[in-house]
């Protein structure tokens, strides 16, 4: 407690001073947020003008000043300095604090900072990160769930198997902010700051903007329609589609110490939800594809106030309350799943965020907290048996029952960064807690499942095709002529035993029963230091530690060192400008096992709640009391968490080469190296032994504890390496263009793609490590804004990536796993009965025992390629902000100047050429869709809004700002 409360209380000011005249200071927003890269310029005797931009603690610097009077002045993007400060320069150090406020010529600001700020050695100021402002947030979508996809893909797969991390001012976990209130969104910057527990390379972090000193608002109506836009790929007609959002922002002034923001935002999508799966004629039992387009109707509404207090000149308290309700009715169709397995979702979310900014000199303390509350209810649209035929459809009620869940987040932080001579120190604290009360009657509805295999061959009559010995020739089925036979032969009046020998008959029945409700909580702490110590004006190191640890697991022993240096090689001279610099870093960053896991042992622990399988079921499709499972020689199913779990971590090391290019124009190469330890993954630990197991016998084999019953554990046994080149620029080429552009080649191989990872075959890791789930080996992002001759502004987004890996699986459970997540074999010989030729090979969906099975994640999916584009023109109505027009700039018109009323006109287009980019790939070899996509990317909606129904999507939107 004593270690915690070392870091949580504010450090006391330092009294820094030097022989010279130097004049520093922190700059802040309104907030008291430290704004990185802020221009502030120092005008002195004898028209002596300087220049300085703050570093990555905020803080500005100038040495070896003469003594006397000057004026200075500061800004950023979209935030400046209302007045010039005066301020006389004696012997020694000075401090002023700088406070930007939001400007009221924002456009002015924005196009007096040509140029992309130099580089330096500064930890923060990396040329390999990529910083979002201003214009350059336009090429982002507005949508929310747009927005966290183009912001994973701009990061890229730098992140690890976890992907990128996001941080909303500070705040880990929560909702996106409203674009609108998004002042800058910095990417891969400081990627070995001890402050964060995420892998820095691939972090993403989201500042939101402060209230104004002056009244200022935008009114947004945004228009989506089915009838500017493309068919969907995988609909056999053009789904429904309607958007039609309304985002709205206003805030200023309540007195000289205090602003506010109020954004207010309704979302009305009618998305068309495509089902795309292959069934069965219900007359003719003959197989058929199946397209439908269910118009699910989604609506969401937000209201988000800000108040900004400064409660004297040193501190700030900032408040802010958002409340979010969503409505979707018919979440969870499409791809395989049928309309009757659809929900309707009802959530509220509620965000409380606090933070109070103490400044003293140069020495700034934070204080934050957050509370994040999410209640969930889920009403199905049908309560029947689930059928699930693999690889064909999914009908019947949704597994998830009438469920609930109400998820409570707590998050304090408190973090000090203080200049004492050539160090920025920077230490803190952070405590997480969560609980949850989760309802959750998994499958109590019980489920179906018809998987492929081998059965007999049939003739026209369909009776059983017998050899020269009488016995029946034997083919592979997939699973959906597995269904259509138990059809037809129930149909023809025939006994189970006889449908199952003319291959008919379900693969598995399972159900759950018990008490659907578990409550459960946990904390985790992490604690910090760091320094970055500038020993040289060309060279930085940078050293840090955090330590953390969290309750539900035994592993209590994380530390996590970081490191690095920077160094520019020829410009250690004092008005030398810094052309070249090398970095090298190296970092542990843990990742939490979640809270979720917890739960889910808790639930599945046999007591709570029960999960009954029954292989190779005679009673489809009627539903068997639960008090005869038993007779039926079914097999329950139990998680449980290892007691030698260890949190997951990954070491990553980069080295990069930065260089300063004519044109306004940075180039970075990165290479990094990233290896996971202690990586999620479960595992059967009760298979039944090898060779013991029949499939085709209910309840056969010998269980190593001695019970029949499939054990799932969570155990952290997985290993993970990535090395990863990346190469960046950016350019600005002049007011009106800059572009930022970045190529990454990656391989990622692994033995595990998070606990849904079992191994296929529960008694050898043969072929478990392989390419990961992360493994895209190229991918180049592009993103800008070019402002035209005529005013009209082009934002563009292309992202180009190579196919990822899947896993190839026989749609079987030949191991009495319960599971249908077996490998084929690599046949070696052509005439064995049942083999499948596919593009990888011949593959055997029933190999023998001994037999080399396919490595996981051998296939390999097509690219993917999207060209998004925003086309802007604004309108200035009134009288303008600040003076006439900016004048022309090298032969292209810059932005207007800002006018008391401005009407902004756009049309936000994704995916301009109308490229099919395939959703998840297909693996089961038994399925008529295998190797195939069946949707778009994100084409299922979960608890976020879905807008899949067309492939290229135009958007209208029109904004108002005062």
């Amino acid at each position: 407690m004593r270690l915690i409360l070392a870091f949580a209380l504010p450090a006391a000011p330092l009294v820094l001073l030097a022989q010279t005249s130097t004049l520093r200071g922190v700059v802040t927003d309104e907030s008291g947020a430290l704004i990185r890269g802020a221009q502030v310029t120092l005008a002195g005797p004898q028209g002596t003008v300087k220049t300085a931009a703050s570093d990555a603690t905020g803080v500005y610097t100038f040495a070896g000043l003469a003594a006397g009077d000057y004026a200075v002045q500061a800004s950023a993007p979209q935030l400046a300095l209302p007045l010039a400060l005066s301020i006389t320069v004696a012997a020694g150090t000075q401090t002023l604090n700088l406070q930007l406020k939001v400007s009221a010529t924002v456009q002015r600001v924005e196009v007096q900072a040509e140029g992309v700020a130099p580089i330096s050695t500064d930890p923060a100021a990396t040329a390999a990160a990529l910083v979002l402002r201003g214009h350059d947030l336009d090429a982002l979508s507005d949508d929310p769930e747009d927005l966290q996809a183009d912001l994973q893909a701009l990061a890229g797969p730098s992140a690890g198997p976890g992907g990128g991390s996001i941080f909303v001012d500070g705040f880990s976990g929560g909702d996106l902010p409203p674009k609108e209130s998004i002042r800058e969104i910095r990417v891969n910057q400081s990627p070995f700051s001890a402050e964060y527990d995420k892998l820095g390379l691939g972090r993403i972090e989201i500042f939101t903007k402060p209230g104004a000193d002056k009244f200022r608002g935008n009114l947004n109506y945004n228009l989506g329609t089915a009838a500017w836009n493309s068919r969907n790929p995988y609909s056999g007609q053009k789904a429904p589609f309607l958007l039609q959002e309304f985002e709205n922002s206003i805030g200023g002034p309540i007195n000289k110490r205090t602003s506010f923001t109020l954004d207010a935002n309704q979302n009305n999508v009618d998305n068309g939800s495509i089902v795309n799966a292959v069934t069965l004629d219900p007359q003719t039992l003959r197989t058929a594809p199946l397209f439908e387009n269910f118009k699910t109707i989604q609506r969401r509404t937000m209201l988000s106030p800000r108040i900004d207090y400064q409660l004297n000149p040193n501190l700030t308290l900032t408040v802010r309350d958002t409340e979010t309700h969503g409505d979707i009715q018919g979440s969870g169709i499409g791809g395989f799943n049928l309309t009757s397995q659809g929900s309707h979702l009802n959530y509220n979310v509620q965000t409380a965020q606090f933070i109070l900014t103490a400044v003293r000199g140069t020495t700034v303390n934070d204080t934050r907290f957050q509370f994040y509350r999410n209640a969930s209810t889920t009403l199905p649209n049908s309560t029947s048996p689930e059928l699930q035929v693999l690889g064909s459809f999914n009908s019947g009620g949704s597994p998830a029952g009438h469920s609930a869940d109400t998820l409570n987040s707590y998050e304090f932080q408190n973090a000090t960064s203080l200049l004492h001579g050539a160090h920025t120190w920077r230490l803190g604290v952070r405590l997480r807690g969560q609980t949850d009360d989760s309802v959750s009657p998994q499958n109590f509805n019980g489920t179906f499942t018809f998987g492929g295999g081998l059965a007999p061959m049939l003739d026209a009559n369909n009776q059983p095709l017998l050899d020269s010995s009488g016995q029946a020739v034997p083919t592979q089925i997939d699973s959906i002529e597995r269904y259509r036979r138990t059809l037809l032969f129930q149909s023809l009046g025939l006994a189970p035993a006889d449908i199952r020998a003319r291959g008919g008959g379900a693969t598995q029945f399972s159900i759950g029963a018990g008490t659907p409700q578990v409550t459960g909580g946990q904390m985790d702490a992490g604690l910090f230091v760091a320094d970055d110590w500038r020993m040289r004006r060309n060279f930085t190191w940078s050293l840090g530690l955090r330590y953390e640890a969290q309750t539900n697991i035994h592993d209590h022993r994380d530390f996590a060192p970081r490191i690095g240096v920077a160094w520019a090689p020829g410009s250690s001279g004092k008005n030398t400008q810094q052309k070249t610099v090398l970095r090298a870093g190296f970092g542990i960053f843990y990742d939490r096992f979640a809270l979720s896991n917890t739960l889910t042992a808790e639930r599945y622990n046999g007591v709570t709640q029960q999960q009954y399988v029954v292989s190779n079921p005679d009673f489809f499709s009627s539903l068997p009391a639960l008090a005869s499972l038993a007779g039926l020689q079914s097999t329950p199913v139990t998680q449980k968490v290892s007691a030698t779990l260890h949190a997951p971590y990954l070491m990553q090391s980069a080295f990069t080469v930065e260089r300063a290019l004519p044109k306004n124009t940075t180039f970075a190469v990165t290479f990094t190296n990233s290896l996971g330890r202690h990586m999620l993954r479960s595992e059967d630990i009760n298979a039944p032994l090898p060779g013991t197991y029949l499939p085709t016998v209910a309840g056969s084999g010998v269980f190593p504890m001695g019970r029949p019953g499939a054990v799932f554990l969570m155990e952290s046994a997985g290993v993970y390496a990535q090395n990863q080149l990346i190469v960046n620029s950016t350019t600005k080429i002049n007011a009106a263009v800059s572009l930022t552009a970045s190529y990454t080649w990656n391989r990622a191989h692994s033995n595990t793609d998070g606990l849904g990872t079992f191994p296929a075959n529960p008694y050898s890791s043969a072929g478990e490590y392989g390419p990961a789930a992360t493994d895209v080996r190229q991918r180049v992002n592009l993103t800008g804004s070019i402002n035209t001759r005529w005013n009209l502004r082009l934002s563009p987004l292309m992202v180009l990536q190579s196919g990822p890996p899947f896993d190839i699986t026989d749609g079987n459970d030949p191991y009495g796993t319960t599971l249908f997540n077996a490998r084929p074999g690599i046949a070696t010989d052509p005439s064995r009965p049942g083999l499948i030729q596919t593009p990888y090979g011949l593959l055997d969906p029933n190999p023998t025992l001994g037999e080399k099975l396919l490595p996981r994640n051998f296939g390999r999916g097509p690219g993917q390629f999207n060209v998004n584009l925003r086309i802007a023109k604004v309108f200035g109505l009134g009288p303008e902000r600040g003076g006439a027009s900016v004048s022309r700039s090298r032969g292209i018109f810059s932005a207007p100047a800002d006018h008391r009323y401005n009407l902004s006109v756009s049309m936000a287009i994704r995916n301009l050429l109308n490229h099919t980019n395939p959703g998840p790939i297909i693996g089961n070899i038994t399925s008529p869709l295998f190797g195939r996509a069946n949707q778009v990317p994100g084409g299922l909606n979960g608890e976020g809004f879905s807008e899949s129904a067309n492939n290229r999507r135009l958007e209208l939107q029109i904004r108002f700002t005062f």
